[in-house]
């Protein structure tokens, strides 16, 4: 094997893949974080418990950090309620079995019987484990 080719090799598998939604492996993570979206607004923790890394860090808007059990305990006990959450924007990279997404979501919803809006710009980091997804770090801040 030549110097170039090899060279070459390395370049492409470490290479972030940054392709439109109609790249199945983008595709497949989008349409993950939308069912995970939407179990979020059913409150759905039976759903969206498998989807959710046992290592999860999950960070609000507002500086509060979760693992994966305050999440799940934060959306079943209705803390948190979560009306709707509208993806706006999304650009995903893949770097191996490891997506990230960096985007825009509107978010209504209810905090300890407060109303809130928001539009929240965030990364999300998920692994891939079989032929699914999961999520295992959310970083979210409110644009003003």
């Amino acid at each position: 094997m030549t110097i170039r080719f090899s060279l070459f090799l390395v370049l492409f598998f470490c290479q972030p893949w940054s392709l439109d939604a109609q790249n199945p492996l983008i595709a497949s993570v989008l349409d993950f974080e939308q069912k995970r979206f939407d179990a979020m607004t059913r409150a759905d923790t039976a759903f969206l418990s498998p989807m959710l890394g046992n290592d999860l860090v999950y960070i609000h808007s507002n500086a509060l950090e979760e693992d994966k059990q305050e999440h799940l305990g934060a959306i079943a006990s209705r803390n948190l309620v979560y009306k709707t959450m509208n993806r706006e924007q999304a650009v995903v990279r893949i770097f191996g079995k490891t997506a990230v997404i960096n985007g825009v979501v509107s978010v209504q919803g209810i905090l300890k019987g407060n109303d809130f809006a928001v539009r929240l710009l965030y990364t999300a980091v998920y692994r891939k484990k079989g032929r699914s997804w999961l999520l295992v770090n959310w970083q979210s801040t409110k644009i003003p």
